[in-house]
Order: C-alpha cells, then sequence, then structure tokens
C-alpha cells in the first residue's frame, strides 16, 4: 500500500519549491507577491472562486496553471502550500495538503479553536512539513527590537504588558460576522496576533487565569446571540505573576483608523511597539525610561511579506517540521479561554 506521508523524491539543491496558492483575494494576492519578489519559489498553481482575483493572481505568475479547487493544486505536484481562505477552511484544507506531503503557509487563524489547531499541528508533525502561520506583526522590525530589549533583561523582570488592536473599520465579507464560520470577531481576527506578541515576546510563559468582556454594538455579548464580538477587553495573569491587558475592536469611535500597540514594562524600563499617525503600515518602537523615550525602530518597513518569505526561505532550503508550531497551539488556547470555551 502507497504511504500517503511519505516524503516525495528530494530534489535538486538548485530547484525552487513548487508553491500553489490557495485564495488569492487582497491579502493571498500580497502575500503571493511577496513571496514572488523574493525570487525563491516557483509558482505552479493558483485556486480562487473568484475569476477577477484569479487573473489578477495570474498577471504576477503567468506561468502558474489556473485550477478549480485544493485537490487539483495538489495535483500539481506541490513542496508548498499558501492558504488564504475563509478562517472556516483552514484546518481541513491545511490538513489535506500536509496529508498529501505539502508543506503549508496559512493566513490566521490557523484554526477556530485549539482543537483544530492542534489536528493541524499534529498532521504537521507526522508528515514532517514545515508549517507556519501569518502572524505578521513579528516581522515588524520594531517588534523584533522589543523583543531583543525584552531577551536583554535590561528591562528586569516584565511585570505588566499591554497591546491593543482598534481598527476603526471592519471585515467586509458578512462570513466574518457569522460565529460558526469564523470562530469568533475582533478577537480572533485581531486579538490573535495581541496574543501571539505577548507570548512569543515572553518567550511562552504559562497563563495562570484569564478574564474577558466582549461586546457586540455596544452591549454585552450574549452566548448565545449567535453573533461575534466588535470590542473585547481580556487581562491574562501569567505563571510569572506578569499580569497582561488585551483590547481589541472594529469599528471602534478612535478618531484614526487605527491604534496598535505592543508595551512592555519592567522595573528598569519599557519597550513599546506602536503604530505612527493611524497608520495599519507604519511602526516605530521605543525603549521607555521613565518619561522619555528613546527610538528603537522608526519607519518606513517593508514587513507585510516578511512571514511569507520566511517560510518560503525555509522550505527552499529543505526544513521540516518545526518545533515552534507547538506554540500556535498555547495561543489558540488563550483564544479559546478568552471565549470562555
Amino acid at each position: 500500500m502507497t504511504d500517503l506521508l511519505a516524503k516525495p523524491a528530494a530534489r535538486r539543491a538548485t530547484d525552487r519549491p513548487r508553491i500553489g496558492f490557495l485564495g488569492v483575494g487582497w491579502i493571498g494576492r500580497h502575500r503571493m507577491e511577496a513571496i514572488l519578489a523574493a525570487g525563491v519559489v516557483e509558482p505552479v498553481g493558483v485556486a480562487d472562486p473568484s475569476d477577477a482575483m484569479t487573473a489578477e493572481a495570474l498577471r504576477l505568475a503567468p506561468d502558474a496553471a489556473a485550477v478549480d479547487d485544493l485537490e487539483a493544486l495538489l495535483d500539481l505536484d506541490l513542496d508548498g502550500l499558501v492558504i488564504a481562505t475563509p478562517s472556516a477552511l483552514h484546518a481541513d484544507q491545511a490538513i489535506a495538503a500536509l496529508e498529501r506531503g505539502v508543506a503549508v503557509f496559512c493566513q490566521k487563524p490557523l484554526g477556530r479553536t485549539a482543537a483544530e489547531v492542534a489536528a493541524v499541528v499534529a498532521a504537521a508533525r507526522r508528515a514532517d512539513r514545515l508549517l507556519a502561520v501569518d502572524l505578521s506583526y513579528r516581522f515588524t522590525e520594531g517588534m523584533r527590537q522589543v523583543r531583543e530589549q525584552l531577551r536583554s533583561g535590561t528591562l528586569g523582570p516584565i511585570f505588566a504588558a499591554d497591546l491593543v488592536f482598534h481598527n476603526a473599520y471592519g471585515p467586509d465579507k458578512p462570513w466574518f460576522y457569522d460565529p460558526v464560520l469564523s470562530g469568533g470577531g475582533c478577537v480572533m481576527d485581531l486579538g490573535v496576533h495581541l496574543v501571539d506578541l505577548a507570548l512569543w515576546g515572553l518567550d511562552f510563559p504559562s497563563v495562570s487565569t484569564v478574564s474577558s468582556a466582549l461586546f457586540s454594538q455596544g452591549r454585552p455579548l450574549a452566548a448565545d446571540a449567535g453573533a461575534v464580538e466588535d470590542y473585547a477587553v481580556s487581562t491574562l495573569t501569567l505563571d510569572t505573576g506578569a499580569v497582561v491587558r488585551l483590547a481589541c475592536s472594529w469599528r471602534l469611535q478612535a478618531g484614526e483608523p487605527a491604534v496598535i500597540s505592543a508595551a512592555f514594562h519592567g522595573p528598569q524600563g519599557g519597550a513599546v511597539l506602536r503604530n505612527v499617525g493611524g497608520s495599519f503600515y507604519d511602526f516605530a518602537a521605543d525603549r521607555l525610561e521613565g518619561p522619555a523615550r528613546r527610538p528603537l525602530a522608526v519607519p518606513p518597513d517593508d514587513w507585510g511579506g516578511r512571514a511569507a518569505v520566511d517560510w518560503a526561505r525555509r522550505l527552499g532550503a529543505g526544513a521540516g517540521f518545526d518545533p515552534q508550531a507547538e506554540r500556535l497551539v498555547e495561543v489558540a488556547a488563550v483564544l479559546d479561554r478568552i471565549y470562555g470555551r
């Protein structure tokens, strides 16, 4: 019997990984563009239900095949698959690819619950295939500098962190507002970045307690409302004793398009990543010392596609399963606790 998880024959060292792109809407196409600009992969296939989106993607990769669905993509002898489809599809699509021996780069969230995420990670481990998620804010130069401050120990033991992501707009696809399809509202969409930055920045301490409050259109969200939250606050107590406060929202009357920051405080100083001028793309980072701040990073910084390019480069270098993927389950478990499930 053929082993479905058997690795394909090794490619020559000079060969670039053969990549398929599943979902090439705005975010999928921009990640595709970044990967192709790096020159480290061979784009061989594109699948999207929109003919217009497919046509735009083929302008980037005119030699790629336009196919109907995931199965047709997987039949193209892929090394890797980039997934940018609605959230409800991510886990099953990622598992299907991994079980065919194909590495996966997926938009967040990897799954709607920790159980879904754990199932994908387990499939990647069994197949020994590289799995990564587009947790892109890790790859800003500002957050890299903040993490170096945290790791240096010069701030002293971190006792508090405050992270926010307020979006004065909201998603334009109806499935975002269906809890069955999305897994949740602004916490699943934006809060996943905040939880990830807090845990990743602090080297993934255990989370002892979680409390949260979720709102929809200014009212507390009822568990059986069939709606998703558009404003949320949560407090995490870590096993170190530190307290992490999170807040995120859609369509907040914020006075600017976005308010995004991740601040960490120790007795000898602090470090903060912050967006500049309400921008979704321009970030600065500062070392905080009493009432003063010292710049660590300033815009411009072309960070949007770095997570995808990092995955593609590692895939090209022959990387298999990365144990750091297990951390994705820890982030998802905190989201479950924020939702009270």
